[in-house]
């Protein structure tokens, strides 16, 4: 007796087969790519946020900037020339904390280039750990005192609007953080052609120092030294 087969449920089965295996790897496909286009699209808001915050700066000058000798030209004991300026920074707003131990100072006069190292054992107590001076007025004579060499100095002298001193009323609590909302007082004493000697930063000199912050921007400041030196000059 001959059998006659019927396959056509056989071939509606391998249809749906084959259609779920179409929709399962379009669903690992659309998966897949949904992925890498998220991972993507967080690695470009994130070279955008690095390079919006490498470009910018978080430091800013508060107030005006101070030049200050000893030698004026009005009564010196040598040629009259700038040995040190004074000033205060901050924090922009919306900027983030500052480690004032890591950043870079430099002094650019003619053709002349010096990176000013830090001295936090002359600089205000708290900044540096716990070493440091606890009055300004003798913090600003050490950073002078340290930078009276061929390297020059500078330093933390006073800090204000300090969160951790506010907080405590203790000035054992200040830390090496400028952060939104406070202020630091800074001594850079310029390196001189030798010790004890005058510095490059005679009448009608330009110069510039650069503040250098681990993240951010550099903060250029520069200036012209006055044809009349006093004690203390505004620049």
């Amino acid at each position: 007796m001959k059998q006659l087969k019927n396959e056509d449920a056989f071939t509606g089965l391998e249809a749906a087969i084959v259609l779920i295996a179409f929709i399962v790897v379009a669903a690992v496909f659309s998966y897949v790519m949904l992925g890498a286009g998220f991972f993507a699209t967080q690695e470009a808001q994130r070279t955008v946020h690095t390079g919006s915050q490498q470009a910018s700066s978080s430091l800013e000058i508060i107030g005006n900037v101070y030049g200050r000798t000893t030698n004026t030209t009005v009564n010196a004991t040598q040629q009259g020339c700038f040995e040190w300026i004074e000033f205060t920074v901050g924090n922009t707003a919306g900027g983030t904390p500052i480690d004032i131990n890591q950043m870079l100072v430099t002094f650019v006069c003619g053709e002349e280039a010096k990176v000013i190292p830090f001295n936090g054992s002359a600089s205000i107590t708290g900044v540096n750990g716990t070493t440091g001076i606890s009055d300004e007025g003798e913090a600003r004579q050490e950073i002078l005192k340290a930078g009276n060499n061929t390297g020059g100095a500078w330093g933390v002298i006073m800090t204000y609007n300090d969160i951790g001193v506010n907080a405590t009323n203790s000035s054992a609590n200040r830390n090496n953080l400028l952060e939104p909302g406070e202020q630091f007082v800074l001594a850079v004493a310029f390196p001189r052609e030798e010790a004890d000697g005058p510095t490059v930063l005679t009448p009608n000199t330009r110069f510039s120092v650069n503040l250098q912050p681990a993240v951010g921007a550099a903060f250029p400041i520069k200036k012209t030294v006055p044809s009349s030196l006093y004690a203390v000059n505004i620049i």
